[in-house]
C-alpha cells in the first residue's frame, strides 16, 4: 500500500555511522518527503542554517562538532525545532547534559524503528496544532493566520472569491454552508446584488478545479463543506 508522505515538516538527520544512517535515512524517507542527511556535527549545523527543519534527530557522539555542541549552539537562538537524541548505553553522562538542551525525546542504540516513528507522529501532531492550520489532507491545509492554501509544501494561488470561499468553509470546519449562505457572505458590501446559485456553482467549479476531490465536499441538496482529517 502506498503511503502518503508528510510533506509540510521536514527533518534532519545526523549520524556519523554510515551504515545506521542510510537505514534511518531510507526509513524516514518513507514517511517524509523532506529528509536531509549529514555525516557530523559542523555539516548538520550547516543544513540546519540553510534548511531549518522542523525536526532534528541527532547521535551524540560525533566527529568536528559533536552532537550536545551542535544542539547548543543551535538552542542559543533557537527553542522551539524539536530535537531527538540518539546514544549508546555507554554514552548516560552525556545524555543527563543533553536532557537540559530542550530535547523531545531520546533513544538508545540499536534503534528501535517502530518506537521512533511513534516519537515523530507525536511531534507531527504537536506541531501541526500549534501552527494554526486544518488540514483536509496530510500535505493539504489551510492556514489561517494568512488565509493561504498549501498544498506539497507551496501555495495553492487562489482568486480573491476563491479566497473567500475558502476562509468561509474553513471559519467553521464541518459545518455545511448553504448557496445562500456562500452568496451573501461573498456579496455582503453590495447589498442590491440579486441571488444566484448559478454564480456560487459556477465560482465552485472553478475552486474545485484547482483542487483534489476530496477538499470541498457537495452535501446534496444542502450545500457545501470542508472535513478535515
Amino acid at each position: 500500500m502506498k503511503i502518503e508522505k508528510i510533506r509540510d515538516i521536514s527533518i534532519l538527520l545526523a549520524e556519523d555511522e554510515s551504515e545506521l544512517r542510510e537505514l534511518l535515512h531510507e526509513y524516514l524517507q518513507l514517511f517524509f518527503g523532506r529528509v536531509y542527511a549529514a555525516t557530523s556535527g559542523d555539516q548538520a549545523y550547516d543544513i540546519y542554517k540553510q534548511k531549518k527543519p522542523d525536526i532534528i534527530i541527532t547521535d551524540i557522539s560525533m566527529p568536528n562538532l559533536d552532537g550536545l555542541e551542535m544542539i547548543s549552539k543551535i538552542r542559543e537562538s533557537d527553542k522551539e525545532t524539536k530535537i531527538i537524541v540518539m546514544s549508546a548505553h555507554s554514552e548516560q553522562e552525556r545524555l543527563l547534559l543533553a536532557i537540559k538542551l530542550n530535547l523531545e525525546s531520546y533513544l538508545i542504540k540499536p534503534i528501535k524503528t517502530e518506537a521512533l516513528k511513534t516519537i515523530l507522529l507525536d511531534i507531527v501532531k504537536h506541531l501541526r496544532e500549534k501552527s494554526r492550520r486544518t488540514y483536509v489532507t496530510e500535505n493539504i491545509y489551510w492556514e489561517h493566520e494568512t488565509n493561504t492554501l498549501w498544498g506539497n509544501s507551496k501555495e495553492i494561488k487562489l482568486r480573491k472569491m476563491e479566497s473567500m470561499l475558502l476562509k468561509l468553509l474553513f471559519s467553521r470546519p464541518n459545518e455545511i454552508f448553504s448557496t445562500k449562505e456562500i452568496f451573501d457572505y461573498l456579496h455582503e458590501t453590495k447589498n442590491d446584488k440579486e441571488f444566484s446559485v448559478h454564480a456560487v456553482t459556477s465560482l465552485m467549479k472553478r475552486l474545485r478545479a484547482k483542487l483534489p476531490n476530496e477538499v470541498i465536499h457537495n452535501i446534496y441538496g444542502s450545500g457545501y463543506k470542508i472535513i478535515p482529517i
